[in-house]
């Protein structure tokens, strides 16, 4: 049984487990080719066993980060990077300490530890995950309309790398919904811009800014409305009141495919040099 077969029931199982479960399917020569059970432990010297201090803080941390206490989670994965950093777990502890900064809101922080992993483990198996990831520490940063977009633009710009690089994967669906409300936020924020030009009557502006919003984002929501007021302006009757003071602060639905647990698109992937 291959190990992607595995992959989507890894989360129903605790870290020992799994581990159990891999031997089981896999055999021994064929778990230490995908884990690597060959390491350097904290003296340099190559050991098998399944024992090491490495390999216990692996567990350590699984345990922790599947329960979502990330906190203690993140130290035991730093912990392998700092004493073991040879070692097979090392792999999994840079992915791991990634994921447990994401979780904690530490979305700069993480999205430098995505980087470094992919820099480091351009061929692992996990990149597809790690580029979602990434796209999603800017996505995470979204704010209201009336605020800076940045956080949207790079989304969009890393899914799109994504899809472009990896066209079929388990984030393929995700990463396009992601892009489409990213793109909805960003054509809300061009309105917002027109809906002040109008109150200040820079009606050509408005007509400038609403031509360009229905040509870079015309599969957005607010689009029909935009027409319409696009409309009015060419027409020579712009509007002469707020009719805009309904807008919201967009709150950006959260796609969660897999929930909470990821363990099916990391932890099992990364094993896999």
């Amino acid at each position: 049984m291959k190990l992607s077969n595995i992959a989507p029931f890894a989360r129903f199982f605790s870290p020992l487990l799994l581990l159990f479960f891999l031997f089981s399917f896999t055999g021994c020569s064929e778990l230490k080719k995908t884990f690597n059970i060959t390491s350097i432990d904290g003296e340099g010297e190559q050991s098998n066993s399944l024992d090491l201090p490495a390999r216990n803080l692996a567990m350590k941390g699984m345990d922790d980060y599947s329960v979502g206490k990330y906190f203690t989670a993140v130290e035991f994965f730093e912990e392998i990077l700092d004493k073991y950093p040879f070692s097979a777990e090392a792999v999994l502890a840079e992915l791991k300490a990634a994921d447990c900064n994401y979780h904690l809101g530490r979305y700069m922080e993480a999205l430098m530890l995505y980087e470094e992993f992919e820099n480091r483990h351009p061929t692992n198996e996990s990149i597809p995950y790690v580029m979602f990831q990434k796209g999603m520490c800017h996505y995470k940063q979204i704010d209201r309309i009336d605020r800076d977009t940045t956080g949207a633009i790079k989304a969009i710009s890393l899914f799109k790398q994504l899809l472009k690089a990896y066209p079929d994967t388990p984030y393929t669906g995700e990463a396009k919904s992601r892009i489409a409300e990213a793109s909805d936020f960003l054509a809300n924020h061009e309105y917002f811009v027109v809906e002040y030009y109008i109150r200040t009557a820079k009606i050509d502006q408005a007509q400038v800014r609403l031509k360009y919003m229905l040509a870079h984002y015309p599969d957005a929501k607010i689009t029909e409305q935009a027409r319409d007021l696009l409309k009015q302006i060419e027409s020579g009757n712009p509007p002469k009141s707020r009719l805009f003071s309904w807008f919201p602060k967009i709150d950006l639905p959260g796609f969660s495919l897999f929930g909470d647990d990821d363990e099916a698109n990391s932890s099992a992937e990364v094993l896999k040099r």
